[in-house]
Formats: structure tokens, C-alpha cells, sequence
């Protein structure tokens, strides 16, 4: 068990104030390491904190990763916090669904920064000033089924998100492949319909049709991420990299 205890780490979960990040970085503080979470609003991140106080040692900081000047304000006050950041969850995201021929441009925009160019230039950040140095780092994306298949526009037509997701998965695996050297692991997670904030007008109309299709018939729930989560979290996921791992009750072999 000693491959997955994360006390005496810190870990940063972005988008950590709900849903999905809610969900890793109670794992995250169950197995042990200290956690910080980032969202836009502040309201939400001191109500996540309180939250998620019962499990651990949790710090909010509230930042809009679609800035440069945010992205890079975060990872300087984590930093200046801690000695190390040995663990990063990239999870903050936006969707926005409308048919491929009348997508907005400034919506194309908005998820590019947020969803693709705030987690690279986080990522890079303490990539460089962290974990190079340590020899030693976790970075792990949320990325989603979306960007590794298309998705059905039944569900919803996304072009946009499902452009980033796969932006996600692509960077990860090239991440991996220039920063193994230095023992720094990176991987993706793909994750299914799970209920969230950002599902639930999806869900409403076709929850019972992604049941469906799902083999195990069911959606995702809270205890369905933080397994793994901690798992490539930690010391147990070394010889893991660049990997694109779906946890979506089988619903992209179907």
C-alpha cells in the first residue's frame, strides 16, 4: 500500500470546486497528500474547501485559468507556499454546445484557452520550476470519451469541446514523451457521463440513452475516479505514461 500513500505530498486540482476535480481531490486528501484547489469563483472554492475540510489539509485559490497572467499567478502562489508541487490535476474545463456549422468563434475561443492553452502553460510552469528540478512529478488531464471518439450529436453537438479534448490527449502523450527523462509521468483521464453541472442539460434529455449504450448501464458516480486518480497520483503509476485511460463503464467499445 506504501505505492499509493501520498502523505508528505502536495497536489494543485484545478476545477477542484465541483464535480469530477471535486471528486479526485478528495482522493487525492484520503490517501494522504495535502491538496490545493483553483476555480474562478471564490464563493465556490471556500465552500469547496469547507467541503472538503473533513478529509484533509485543503487551501482554496480562486484563479480564471483562461489568462496567462492567472495561469501563472496560481502556480507562482502554490510555489511560494510550498517547498514542492510534486502533483498536478489539470481538470478545469468549459463546454459549449452548438451544430458544427453555426459554432460562435468566441465560444471556439473561450474553451481553446481554457480547456487547452491554461492547462499547457500550468503545466509548463511547474513542470519547470517544480518537478525538473525534483527529478520527480504527476501530472495528470482530465481530458474525456470526447476526445477520443466523436461525439454523437444527439448527445450534444460539440465541436469545440471535443477539438480540445483531443488537444489534451495529444499534448499528454507528448508531455510524457519529453518529460519521462525526467521522471515525471504523464497521463490522461477520459471520463464517461458522469452527473456534474456541465452534464446536466445533456443528461437531461439523453441520460437514459447514454445508460443505455453504457455496458454496465449505468452513469459514473463519486467513487468512480478517485481509485484512479490516486493511482496515477502516485509512486504506483511510474512505469504508466502517456497514457489515455477512458473510465466510462465500457461505453466507447460498444
Amino acid at each position: 500500500m506504501d505505492l499509493f500513500d501520498l502523505s508528505g505530498k502536495t497536489a494543485l486540482v484545478t476545477g477542484g470546486t465541483r464535480g469530477i476535480g471535486l471528486m479526485m481531490a478528495r482522493g487525492l486528501l484520503q490517501a494522504g497528500a495535502r491538496v490545493y484547489i483553483s476555480s474562478r469563483k471564490p464563493d465556490a472554492c471556500d465552500a469547496a474547501a469547507a467541503e472538503l475540510s473533513e478529509f484533509g489539509e485543503v487551501t482554496a485559490i480562486p484563479a480564471d485559468l483562461s489568462a496567462e497572467e492567472e495561469c501563472l499567478r496560481l502556480a507562482a502562489e502554490v510555489s511560494q507556499r510550498e517547498q514542492a508541487l510534486p502533483i498536478l490535476v489539470n481538470n478545469a474545463g468549459a463546454t459549449w454546445g452548438a451544430p458544427a456549422e453555426d459554432h460562435p468563434l468566441e465560444a471556439w475561443d473561450k474553451l481553446m484557452n481554457v480547456n487547452l492553452t491554461g492547462l499547457f502553460l500550468l503545466s509548463q510552469r511547474v513542470a519547470k520550476r517544480c518537478m525538473i528540478p525534483a527529478k520527480w512529478g504527476r501530472i495528470v488531464n482530465v481530458a474525456s470519451i470526447a476526445g477520443l471518439l466523436g461525439q454523437d450529436p444527439r448527445f450534444a453537438p460539440t465541436a469545440a469541446y471535443t477539438a480540445t479534448k483531443h488537444g489534451v490527449v495529444g499534448l499528454t502523450r507528448q508531455l510524457a514523451a519529453e518529460w519521462g527523462v525526467h521522471g515525471i509521468t504523464v497521463n490522461a483521464i477520459c471520463p464517461g457521463f458522469f452527473p456534474s453541472k456541465m452534464t446536466k442539460a445533456t443528461l437531461a434529455t439523453a441520460g437514459e440513452l447514454v445508460k443505455e449504450w453504457t455496458p454496465t448501464r449505468r452513469l459514473g458516480n463519486d467513487e468512480d475516479l478517485k481509485g484512479l486518480a490516486v493511482l496515477l497520483a502516485s509512486e504506483a503509476s511510474r512505469h504508466i505514461n502517456g497514457q489515455a485511460i477512458a473510465v466510462d463503464g465500457g461505453a466507447g467499445i460498444v
